[in-house]
């Protein structure tokens, strides 16, 4: 799904990303994670085709980046910490607005059921401008999975959900590793991601410290890891 070599990305004299190594298979899900301002968001920025490399090579979905970058994006699912969607539409409008750009050949009922999933159906007629930020996560979720993309990639997607929407998240994890879609997940809360990510890869400026799968091993025994490596 992903193949990086020698990722970098530089803001003025400063690296951001600084040389990252990086591989994705098919239905694996990594928790990227590290202090702030350690390159998580750059370097998921990077994946997603919005950042170009500075350095390095980057392959997405067989697709060589940037050169490609259009047709990786049709593959690709992306949450940022910006919903990324249209205050003064409703929420059915703004997912119909995004089957269309996709080309979503059943969009009316596809967006039916997303807006099921994501428990907004009742307010699917009303105006983003009118939702709490927990909503507008939700529909942002929606929007995400709107056209099947077959790598997710996530950027503190638990931040604003409650208790329900963060299970039906993570469910959306679950459901993504069984039928191969891969995900990557920044995230600062390690231990709750643990419960769905097969691997834990951890930046420190800009460069990756820790790569490990998950395996065995307990929340608490990744919280470890990453605040022993992390700072």
């Amino acid at each position: 799904m992903v193949t990086a070599r020698g990722l970098v990305h530089a803001y003025g004299e400063r690296r951001a990303v600084d040389g990252v190594d990086l591989d994705l298979a098919p239905g694996e899900r990594v928790a990227l994670a590290g202090a702030n301002g350690a390159g998580k968001s750059t370097l998921l920025r990077m994946l997603a085709t919005l950042v170009r490399p500075k350095a390095g090579t980057l392959t997405v979905l067989g697709h060589a980046i940037p050169d490609a970058a259009r047709a990786a994006r049709t593959g690709i699912g992306y949450l940022a910490h910006d919903p990324l969607v249209y205050l003064d539409l409703t929420a059915r409008q703004n997912l119909e607005l995004y089957g269309d750009l996709y080309g979503v050949a059943d969009r009316d009922a596809r967006i039916t059921d997303l807006l099921d999933d994501v428990g907004l159906a009742v307010r699917a007629e009303d105006t983003v401008r009118t939702f709490s930020r927990g909503m507008a996560q939700r529909l942002a979720l929606a929007r995400m999975l709107l056209h099947r993309p077959r790598l997710l990639l996530l950027d503190e997607p638990h931040a604003s959900l409650d208790a329900a929407g963060a299970d039906r998240l993570d469910r959306e994890l679950d459901a993504a590793r069984d039928d191969g879609r891969a995900a990557v997940i920044v995230t600062h809360d390690v231990e709750r991601v643990a419960r769905v990510a097969d691997r834990l890869v951890v930046l420190r400026a800009g460069r990756v410290v820790l790569d490990t799968p998950m395996g065995d091993l307990d929340p608490m025994d990744v919280r470890r890891l990453y605040t022993g490596v992390a700072p």
